[in-house]
């Protein structure tokens, strides 16, 4: 338990320190690998495949038959909730798609935000400790909505289904309707998107979280293609006061950590009565859990810890410094306190609004800004798989009724023939 006394908001966001990620050391791990994909294509992913995955498929490109079947097969209680979770989704993005706006700045002369799609993306699924079907979901789905007509999928391949990706995630690709999938992963698919293969053309955007070498990858390839972000290991932090339940708190703790070993679970209380309850109910809930050793590791590293404030005003503070990946607020007049967060991939407000409803069915995205980053970047949405272009119309009348004010422009930036542009026109 750590007690903080005032400070500034720069003090306040080291009093937690995040778990240690040297990407710039992954970096020097992926470069040759990307590399080897821009030179052999197909093959160097296929062999790196082999190399990290332990199964090299038949083929990269994953036969829609295969997904078919994996839909066909799919547990049906699994497809309702996969059903549900494209539904909300699907309905917030389309209230959240931006639209084309035109603004008349003078007679003739008109100025057009055209919204268009991106033409081809690549998505990530990654396949490590658990098969996150979710996040078929979450990377589809506003792609979808935003018009984007190219759509790729790419997913490690899994020596227990004969070089597949999982079926779950197959059968999620099936139930959306994509049918470019690719048995690749970690930083060989993503040089697979970046720079295009003989069996897979080059993508404009790649989305999608996964492990510190997918994050060094996006880095080195950012520049030829779009990234949406370098995720890190996921981060709950949690606003809780006296009112809050105790179990609902270690839960949702819990239920974090689970994800990875550097995963972050923050408390973040002016209770000490309640933090003594939490850690009382970590014990029981954590030794009943699944992936227990896991859980230990992260609750019992550097990342995470419990942090006893001087008032929920100091709490804000404190969350607004952190800047979580994931905010909880579970006191009392929890909206009000959530109206003054400003830093936060995405904020959950009251007892009955878990993290792991946003992971997969409130209708939110869960692919989110780590490490921090939440207080300069957003979460994925339909806008990220879009551009803004500006189309530029001006009449003969338009352009003579500012065109003088352009040539002055131009020449004192000492750009005379900017100006000359202008002038021939004006001059006829």
């Amino acid at each position: 338990m750590r007690s903080l006394a005032p400070a500034t908001l720069d003090e306040y966001r080291h009093a937690v320190p995040r778990a240690e990620v040297d990407v710039e050391h992954a970096l020097a791990a992926v470069a040759p690998i990307c590399e080897d994909v821009r030179e052999r294509g197909s093959v160097a992913v296929l062999d790196a495949g082999e190399r990290f995955d332990a199964v090299r498929p038949e083929s990269l490109r994953v036969p829609v038959e295969a997904m078919t079947r994996a839909l066909k097969d799919l547990d049906p209680m699994i497809r309702a909730g996969l059903e549900e979770s494209v539904a909300r989704l699907r309905a917030t993005c389309e209230a959240e798609l931006e639209q084309t706006v035109v603004t008349e700045v003078a007679s003739g002369a008109r100025v057009e935000r055209r919204i268009v799609p991106m033409q081809r993306v690549g998505l990530y699924v990654p396949g490590g400790l658990a098969p996150l079907v979710s996040t078929v979901v979450m990377n589809a789905v506003p792609a979808q909505v935003a018009g984007v007509p190219g759509v790729a999928l790419a997913s490690p391949p899994q020596a227990e289904f004969g070089g597949l990706p999982h079926p779950t995630i197959l059968a999620a690709c099936a139930l959306l309707g994509i049918e470019e999938v690719y048995a690749a992963g970690g930083a060989q698919a993503l040089a697979m998107f970046a720079y295009g293969t003989e069996d897979c053309a080059p993508v404009n955007l790649i989305t999608g979280p996964g492990n510190i070498f997918v994050a060094a990858a996006k880095r080195y390839l950012q520049g030829t293609v779009a990234i949406d972000a370098e995720a890190g290991p996921t981060e709950i932090a949690i606003i809780a006061d006296e009112t809050a339940d105790p179990a609902y708190v270690a839960a949702d703790l819990v239920s974090q950590a689970e994800h990875d070993p550097l995963a972050a679970s923050v408390l973040i209380t002016d209770s000490e009565s309640l933090a003594d309850a939490v850690d009382t109910a970590l014990l029981e809930q954590v030794a009943a859990a699944k992936h227990a050793e896991r859980i230990r590791t992260s609750l019992g590293g550097r990342q995470s810890a419990t942090v006893l404030v001087r008032d929920l005003d100091q709490a804000v503070d404190v969350a607004n410094a952190y800047a979580a990946e994931h905010l909880e607020i579970q006191t009392r007049e929890a909206e009000a306190v959530a109206a003054r967060i400003v830093n936060a991939g995405a904020v959950f407000v009251g007892a009955f609004t878990p993290v792991s409803l946003g992971d997969y069915a409130a209708g939110s995205n869960h692919v989110l800004p780590t490490a921090g980053c939440a207080c300069h970047s957003s979460g994925l949405s339909v806008r990220a798989f879009c551009k803004n272009m500006h189309v530029v119309s001006y009449s003969a009348e338009a352009l003579d009724e500012v065109g003088r004010r352009v040539v002055a422009l131009a020449e004192a930036e000492d750009l005379p023939s900017h100006g000359a542009a202008v002038s021939i026109r004006l001059e006829r």
